[in-house]
């Protein structure tokens, strides 16, 4: 995941300070998300960061509600289930006229529902009066916009910005606009179902009269428009009905869990319902948008992990994933985006400043793993569903993206894939940890490149071996053993490389001069997952990433505390990751390691327990956990994030070695282990190829049972002990 500034020529995530309050409310629809706090207010506090966000530009920036000219207590803010559906409970504070109490508190009750469809964010308020006598309430909504671009919000400044233009006033909206430098009309379009007593560019006010018991409703709908897009919104129930249907028709195609762990079930929920969120439908795309609020936008990597994750429950988000990176292949060479031909997409970024290349990220190619995972969930996908009219649509792209592999990837012809930037805008450092201080010597000396980090050369091992199951498949024996040879070659040549017997692990990469990085980072763990690493040290690797000195407790530190550049607080270089600890359990698993995997899962749900709304973000700090004390907040992590949300899956499939045929319709369990606190484990509606499978798995004191409660289809399972 890429920073957001450039400070001295790399890209930074500033923070000047905390979050005001860690409890964000999050509200996302396609290409449009809101970030509240809880009272559902946008204020500019903390970061900065609250705001109602449309195709990378902050439309609304300020929105708050007061009554009586006070801001309401909070009574109670919660998001549903599902994440369609914002509920805040207010009520009037203590009302004092010339020192005396004029009217106590919790005498109005005021409700708050919000929710987001395609690029309206829609509210109804209601008021109630619980005196005995009527009562004179002044509700008002103070708000602005600033149009800002995602990345002028994060901390970037500009040297010039577009025209502001003056608002449109009529008798129940008010229409603010911008026209900036790339010519774009951006306008937020505020309606109210009633006329309010007073409106001006400031804020809307209703003087209302509520006799007891009387509820006043108020509707306010809020349009994202751009220059090429008017929109007529929807009433709030029809908005709300849509939005119900989608989630309904979306959550049909994925298999249900649950357990016999209430709050293990509350954590699969928050999952689950976070990627739907986050994964934005549309006719011409199916794609996981990274997180929000920094990352609401397709990556390339985020992608690939995601459906990687989520790919033994909804194959479909992973086919979604490949036909829009197979697309938007690059062809040619191009410097400013990092683009060779065959290269797969880094990220793509549609606001102001990336149309007018202020960043290098409007189509961007820096990454140098996307590539080899672009390969890699080609061949999990189709061993996943059999879709053999889909692999034939893509095999070209397979073929182009192995060929970068071997032309552009491999640098200095070595037989290792490094990476370089092409121009100085962009990222210094291209794989996962791209932060510009990630890549280090064990003596804390930046590596130079080109760079060969130690998890790209496992993801091309395992793309290349699953590029030839694929041509085999196909059909192509000669291209299949071929894939095979250069698979096994690059192992020899890794292990001779980057194993480092003095750290019990393999090098976190090799510098430009070909010097080992001794260092242990969670990188290694990546290994596993790819089945690069020998047999014979695959334990060594085990060992070392579950010491005290890797281990917080919580999760896998990206980063050994015993490490030159440790910091637990930093972004890369000790924090703990959700989506790389489940990329480590699922190697551990690989090996056999499955008491290992499932301490991290252990971890991971614990740490979840002492998240608001059981949500895993983007990373935490990598302080050891202590008795008594949750674990220490990132400042500026996104949150939900895709790939965090998506680990807890991963982590399952891990303790449970859960894999399938590349030949037929079958569900493999190898081994499979469950941790004390999960007696029991329903999988429903796990469709493969054409069949369903129901399932029941209970945990044994050494192993776990497999009943199959329904089966549809030619579909089989298999269970090793």
């Amino acid at each position: 995941m890429n920073d957001a500034i450039l400070v001295n020529d790399q890209w930074y995530v500033s923070a000047e300070s905390a979050r005001a309050d860690e409890r964000t409310r999050v509200l996302k629809h396609r290409d449009t998300f809101a970030l509240f706090d809880r009272f559902g207010d946008i204020e500019h506090i903390g970061t900065g960061q609250q705001g109602l966000y449309h195709l990378g530009t902050r439309f609304l920036s300020r929105y708050q509600l007061t009554v009586n000219r006070l801001r309401p207590m909070l009574l109670n803010s919660t998001l549903s289930q599902d994440n369609t559906m914002l509920a805040v409970d207010l009520t009037t504070p203590d009302l004092f006229q010339e020192e005396r109490l004029a009217t106590p508190r919790n005498t109005v009750h005021v409700a708050r529902y919000k929710l987001l469809w395609e690029n309206v964010l829609y509210e109804r308020l209601h008021a109630v009066n619980y005196l005995d006598h009527p009562m004179e309430v002044l509700v008002a909504f103070e708000f602005s916009a600033d149009f800002c671009d995602i990345f002028e919000v994060r901390g970037m400044r500009r040297a010039h910005r577009g025209t502001m233009l003056d608002p449109v006033i009529a008798e129940r909206s008010i229409e603010l606009g911008y026209r900036g430098l790339d010519g774009v009309l951006r306008r937020t379009r505020i309606e109210f179902s009633t006329p309010p007593t007073h409106l001006d560019a400031q804020g809307a006010h209703f003087a209302l009269t509520l006799r007891s018991q009387d509820i006043a409703e108020i509707i306010i709908t809020t349009v994202c428009e751009t220059s090429s897009r008017n929109t007529a919104a929807l009433d709030f129930d029809a908005a709300y009905t849509s939005l119900q249907r989608e989630v309904r028709v979306n959550r049909s195609e994925m298999a249900e869990i649950t357990t016999s762990n209430e709050q293990f079930n509350d954590w699969i929920s928050r999952s689950a319902a976070d990627l739907h969120m986050l994964l934005t439908r549309k006719p011409e795309l199916t794609y996981p948008y990274a997180g929000v609020p920094w990352f609401s936008t397709i990556f390339g990597r985020d992608g690939i992990i995601t459906a990687l994750q989520y790919l033994w429950l909804d194959p479909s988000v992973a086919r979604g994933v490949l036909s829009y990176l197979a697309a938007n292949q690059a062809d040619s060479i191009n410097a400013e985006q990092d683009a060779e031909p065959g290269k797969i997409l880094h990220e793509v970024r549609t606001g102001e400043m990336a149309a007018l290349h202020e960043v290098p990220f409007g189509r961007y190619y820096g990454s140098v793993d996307s590539t080899p995972l672009f390969i890699m969930l080609a061949e999990a996908y189709f061993n996943r569903s059999g879709d053999r009219h889909f692999l034939d649509s893509i095999w070209p792209n397979v073929l182009r993206a192995l060929e970068w592999i071997d032309h552009y990837g491999d640098v200095d012809g070595d037989g290792f894939v490094e990476y370089s930037r092409r121009d100085p805008s962009g990222l210094v450092q291209q794989g996962w940890k791209d932060s510009g201080d990630s890549i280090f010597h064990a003596d804390g000396e930046l590596a130079e490149g080109p760079i060969a980090v130690c998890e790209v050369q496992g993801y091309t091992y395992r793309a290349r071996l699953g590029a030839a199951s694929l041509a085999r498949a196909l059909g192509d024996e000669a291209l299949a053993r071929e894939l095979e040879s250069k698979a096994q070659k690059l192992q020899q040549q890794f292990e001779k490389a980057f194993w480092c017997e003095d750290i019990g692990t393999y090098a976190l990469a090799l510098d430009g001069r070909k010097r080992p990085c001794r260092v242990r980072a969670s990188n290694a763990g990546h290994l596993l997952f790819c089945g690069i690493a020998a047999p014979n040290r695959a334990r060594r690797v085990a060992e070392t990433l579950l010491s005290d000195d890797s281990f917080s407790g919580w999760g896998v530190r990206t980063l050994a505390a015993s490490q030159a550049r440790y910091n637990p607080m930093s972004y890369h270089n000790g924090s703990v990751w959700p989506h790389d600890n489940g990329i480590v359990a699922v190697g551990l698993a690989r090996y056999g390691f499955c008491d290992l995997a499932i301490k991290i899962l252990n971890g991971m749900f614990d740490a979840s327990a002492h998240m608001d709304l059981h949500r895993l973000p983007e990373l935490f700090c990598g302080f050891k956990r202590l008795p008594g004390k949750g674990p220490t907040l990132y400042p500026v992590a996104c949150s939900p994030q895709a790939w965090a949300s998506g680990a807890l899956f991963h982590l399952l499939q891990a303790c449970l070695n859960l894999s399938f045929s590349p030949t037929k319709p079958q569900l493999r369990f190898s081994f499979p282990q469950l941790p004390e606190y999960l007696q029991r484990v329903q999988i429903k509606n796990l469709r493969m190829g054409g069949g369903t499978l129901d399932l029941m798995l209970h945990r044994h004191p050494r192993d776990v049972g497999v009943n199959v409660v329904r089966k549809e289809g030619d579909v089989e399972v298999t269970v090793l002990m």
